[in-house]
């Protein structure tokens, strides 16, 4: 008998950290998504705050969230991803990717050999969950500022979710998603993902937005067609 190779795990990608401590049918969301994980050994969970330049506040929020689901082996990932850092994330079953700048983050990944250890333990069975910056790295681009150009540039991140992701521009009428849209003319759609909200994208690559509707924007060969993709029960 040999053994299996743990399949991915559905994406979860949240605009903010409200959905941390949200109820899904009476259940934390952390909890219904480590739903998949085995409990052979009790689970362990990793925060990356590389893209807030590892606040520690916004640790303790994630903390806080834990506490919730009873996970007590957790840990703080570093930017400067010491030995003892690798070593943890290498076997965390749950891996939380922090908000903040999307490209300072980015960087720090691929510089510090963080984002290749991120896709090994997707492939083997973790669970990710991106917050605000850290869902828009899970996508195929990030929209972000370019020095030389009063246009936002896009920057090539994971690729897990084929769209190009932004979060919480409800104000601004998703309008740089939409703009991102049409430059990349077909190639990649768009999704949006408002304050307060999230989406779980399964290993089919379906969409399920959760607690408020999501925003999906398409490039039709005209132009940008935009769709409001509906959210699920919960409160």
């Amino acid at each position: 008998m040999t053994d299996t190779v743990p399949q991915p795990q559905p994406l979860y990608l949240l605009a903010d950290s409200q959905l941390l401590f949200w109820r899904r049918r009476d259940r934390p969301l952390l909890e219904t998504a480590l739903d998949g994980l085995a409990r052979d050994t009790p689970l362990t969970a990793a925060y990356i705050g590389a893209s807030n330049g590892d606040r520690r506040e916004f640790y303790e929020i994630f903390e806080a969230a834990l506490d919730e689901v009873g996970i007590t082996e957790r840990r703080m990932i570093d930017s400067s991803f010491g030995p003892q850092d690798r070593a943890f994330l290498e076997r965390a079953d749950l891996i939380v990717l922090a908000g903040g700048d999307v490209r300072l983050g980015w960087n720090t990944f691929e510089a510090t050999g963080m984002k290749d250890v991120i896709l090994h333990r997707h492939a083997h069975g973790s669970v990710l969950v991106g917050v605000s910056a850290g869902a828009v790295q899970l996508g195929r681009y990030g929209i972000v500022e370019a020095p030389e150009s009063a246009a936002p540039g896009l920057l090539d991140v994971f690729g897990l979710v084929p769209r190009v992701i932004d979060a919480h521009d409800e104000r601004g009428a998703w309008a740089r998603l939409s703009h991102a849209t049409d430059l990349l003319r077909g190639s990649t759609t768009g999704l949006g993902i408002p304050s307060g909200g999230g989406v779980v994208v399964h290993a089919d690559g379906t969409i399920e937005p959760l607690r408020h509707p999501a925003h999906e924007f398409r490039y039709d060969g005209t132009g940008v067609v935009h769709t409001v993709l509906p959210a699920a029960e919960g409160h």
